[in-house]
């Protein structure tokens, strides 16, 4: 099934990205691992200082090439070494420069729980997240409600949660929060970043919060994260973790940077 959307919003441009990605064969893979699934609430609720979900990825639609692209494991031992609690992964290769076999890499070499960050549109995706040993996908709820996904947002988090894996649902706006928090998600993720003109308010995730709290459900704020006291600021809104990717990559000392946010709290 081809469900290409030709228009320069940019939601649109990454679910065009993903299917086309899977036209091409990207999600195919030899790889395969078995492993106990970690929980990232666990891993959150037993974190002594900030909980930094750290995030691996080379390029990004709004500033293009972050990192020259090396060996994803040695970054992630890094990262897991300086304190990250989990890892986030690219699995995109258009505009995100990530891989599927990044996330195999990854698997071997560190025992934290693994998000697969896709822009996720097909089952094919999950099945191949599950293959290669992750713990979690990314669902984000706009690509569900624009009806640009091959089914809705409860299929496939039914579909995902009858593979073992976990469920990071995430919104930008209040109107998707409130939605999210009714259906009970146990994942939630704030995402600080306008997805259709791709700007950063970090107040975002402090809005969403005092607009609705936050119920059971495990709030992970994400994006335009890059100091403590982003952190700090955050986790008096009522943010559980901090995923931060760019800040990080792009930085000449990744374990430093890491463990300047993990130290945060």
């Amino acid at each position: 099934m081809s469900k290409f959307v030709r228009t320069d919003s940019s939601i649109k441009r990454l679910v065009d990205n993903s299917f086309k990605a899977i036209e091409r064969g990207a999600y195919e893979t030899p790889n395969s691992f078995t492993h106990d699934a970690m929980s990232i609430r666990r891993a959150v609720k037993s974190c002594p200082h900030a909980p930094i979900i750290t995030e691996i990825k080379f390029s990004s639609p709004s500033q293009g090439k972050i990192r020259e692209k090396t060996l994803p494991a040695e970054i992630a031992t890094m990262m897991v070494n300086a304190g990250a609690t989990g890892l986030s992964v690219l699995t995109q290769p258009y505009l995100f420069d990530g891989s599927i076999e990044y996330l195999a890499a990854i698997r071997k070499v560190v025992s934290v729980p693994l998000l697969m960050k896709d822009i996720t549109v097909s089952t094919i995706q999950i099945d191949a997240g599950k293959k290669v040993g992750a713990d979690c996908i990314l669902l984000i709820k706009t690509v569900f409600d624009r009806d640009l996904a091959e089914g809705s947002i409860e299929k496939f988090a039914e579909y995902a949660a009858g593979k073992g894996l976990q469920v990071l649902v995430e919104v930008h706006t209040e109107r998707e929060f409130a939605v999210v928090l009714k259906a009970r998600h146990d994942l939630v993720g704030i995402n600080n970043r306008n997805l259709d003109n791709v700007d950063v308010d970090i107040a975002n995730t402090e809005r969403l919060l005092n607009k609705h709290g936050k119920g059971k459900s495990l709030i992970i704020s994400e994006s335009g994260i890059g100091k403590p006291a982003d952190i700090q600021y955050l986790r008096k809104s009522g943010a559980d973790a901090f995923l931060v990717g760019t800040s990080i990559m792009e930085t000449g000392n990744i374990g430093a940077k890491v463990a300047e946010l993990y130290n945060a709290l």
